[in-house]
Order: structure tokens, then C-alpha cells, then sequence
């Protein structure tokens, strides 16, 4: 199985992707809704979190791991690489790849959680491939509870990020990275509001990608992934509306199966 966490179920967003690019392949998810948004956690504790998560995928039969999660992948990637013995991927590089490939005046915006813009972990990988190149960074962090509870196309959220994208449509930016899982959802109502000309960055499709590759490089890592297309869907906390959310993600009904780690 290929196993995906998340601090919610914004993840899903990179389900989906990873299940058009993969669909034969077996999926396990696990969304830590109980303890959503890890953004306003501290970096020891979001580690915390992150070993649990993938301890619970593994039990689940995962293989390889995928940290839907900025937040997570900003401060906890290292942590879980060298405590479990396969492989596992992040959301951020292929977000600053596919960044850099875009982007024409090398004038790049990122949004995303406190925690993962305090980090300053995309600066820094963009800085080490562009020195010369602009970044402007802002975090949001009403935005993934919105998304959680549904509110896609409220008034209020559209003010709302129309706030937080302020800073950066002044600055002009050409390319702007949504730089948490849970943010694609709000895709439409971003674009808008940065711009037309903006344009967006969502990892999951590059994320996607990296590992059908993966998967053709190392024949032998991929024998040993069940391929029978299903998925189950692991939450922390459950309520009537992440499920209404996950299966707009997901775009079909889903059965969010709560689980104590």
C-alpha cells in the first residue's frame, strides 16, 4: 500500500492526484483530524505526530510513506526517514520544482501555516537552485480550519484570503505556491484574488508524478505494493462534515473510518 497522512483531510488532495496517476495501486490514508491544524504546533510536538501517524500507516501495511502535510514535511521529513526503513516522500520539493519551472520573472509567493513559513523551508530550497530569485511568504492560518468545516465558497473566506493574499499581489508575484495541502480546495477563490496572471502552484500533481516514477525505477520496491485499486480512509475524529469535505476532495462518497493511535 502506499500509505498518506495528513494533519485533516486537505490531504486528500494528493490522494486524489496519486489515485489518477495510480489507480491500480492500494491506498491508505490516515488524517489527524482530532489534532488539526499542526500549524500551530510546536516543532517537537507536529514530530511527534508525524512518527505516530506513520507508525499507524506501516501497521496498516503501508510501504512507502507520503507526508501530505507542509507543516510536517517543513519540520518532521528527517525525523521519519530515519526511523522507518522505506521510502518516503514530502510535498515541498516537488512544489519548489515545479515553481522554479513556472515561474518567468523569478518573483514567487508562498502561502501556508505558521509553522511552515517560520520555518522558511521553501526560501531556502528556492535560494539554494535561484539565489537571485524573490520570495514572499505569508501564513494563513484561519484557511485549513475553513477548509475542514466546509466553507469553500463562504463570503467570509473569500474576505479572508483576499486579506492574506494582499501583501503578495502588491508585490507582484508571478507565481504563488500553495504551500499546505488543504489550500488546492480553495483554489478557485485564490486565483481570483491574486490574480489570472498569478500562477498557482499545487504540489500534488508534481508529488504524484515523482512516485509513478519511482515506482519504474525501482521495480523491485513496486513488486511489493498490492494493486487491487482500494483505498480506506483513516481519521482521528469524525464528524458528518469531513466526510460532506473528503468526498468533495475526493469528488465520490467516502466512509472516514475514526481510529485512537
Amino acid at each position: 500500500m502506499i500509505g498518506i497522512f495528513d494533519s485533516g483531510i486537505g490531504g486528500l488532495t494528493v490522494v486524489r492526484a496519486i489515485m489518477d496517476v495510480l489507480p491500480e495501486y492500494d491506498i491508505v490514508y490516515f488524517g489527524d483530524t482530532a489534532r488539526t491544524p499542526y500549524g500551530n504546533k510546536s516543532g517537537r510536538t507536529v514530530v511527534e505526530y508525524s512518527l505516530q501517524n506513520t507508525k499507524f500507516l506501516e501497521s496498516r501495511g503501508a510501504k512507502i510513506i507520503v507526508m501530505a502535510c507542509n507543516t510536517a514535511s517543513s519540520v518532521a521529513t528527517e525525523a521519519v526517514q530515519s526511523r522507518f526503513d522505506m521510502p518516503v516522500y514530502e510535498v515541498i520539493s516537488p512544489a519548489v520544482d515545479l515553481a522554479l519551472e513556472k515561474s518567468r520573472k523569478n518573483i514567487i509567493g508562498v502561502i501556508g501555516t505558521r509553522a511552515t513559513i517560520e520555518s522558511n523551508i521553501y526560501e531556502r530550497k528556492i535560494r539554494r537552485r535561484r539565489p537571485d530569485a524573490k520570495i514572499y511568504s505569508a501564513a494563513c492560518p484561519i484557511l485549513v480550519p475553513l477548509v475542514e468545516e466546509g466553507w469553500i465558497s463562504k463570503p467570509e473566506t473569500r474576505m479572508i484570503v483576499k486579506k492574506y493574499l494582499h501583501p503578495l499581489k502588491v508585490r507582484q508575484i508571478d507565481t504563488l505556491i500553495l504551500g499546505c495541502t488543504h489550500y488546492p480546495v480553495l483554489k478557485n477563490v485564490i486565483s481570483q484574488k491574486i490574480g489570472k496572471k498569478v500562477r498557482i502552484i499545487d504540489s500534488s500533481t508534481a508529488l504524484a508524478g515523482q512516485i509513478k516514477q519511482f515506482l519504474a525505477d525501482f521495480p523491485d520496491v513496486e513488486a511489493g505494493l498490492s494493486k487491487n485499486g482500494q483505498s480506506e480512509f483513516y481519521v482521528s475524529d469524525v464528524t458528518p462534515q469531513f466526510e460532506k469535505t473528503a468526498g468533495m476532495v475526493i469528488k465520490h462518497n467516502i466512509k472516514l473510518i475514526p481510529v485512537d493511535l
